[in-house]
């Protein structure tokens, strides 16, 4: 199973990155699990200087921006 984790407060954003990797998911038909993170000092912990992040299988792969879902696919192709 692939763990997924959006990094972020909840911003508009964030909730842009949680959707794209759950319609990648859904549209791979991957067996994934999709955390999100809002708490500061649990998001301080991982190397990103900026919202929204993207964690797959403990590997920071995006942040700051909005991947696009090919970007996505890729990294979890990569993954799974």
């Amino acid at each position: 199973m692939i763990n997924i984790k959006v990094l972020g407060p909840g911003c508009a954003n964030c909730k842009r990155v949680e959707a794209a990797a759950r319609k990648v998911v859904t549209e791979l038909q991957l067996e994934a699990e999709i955390e999100k993170v809002t708490d500061m000092a649990e998001i301080m912990k991982w190397p990103i200087l900026s919202t929204p992040g993207l964690v797959i299988n403990g590997q920071v792969v995006a942040s700051g921006r909005i991947p696009t879902e090919a970007e996505i696919a890729a990294w979890l192709k990569q993954a799974a």
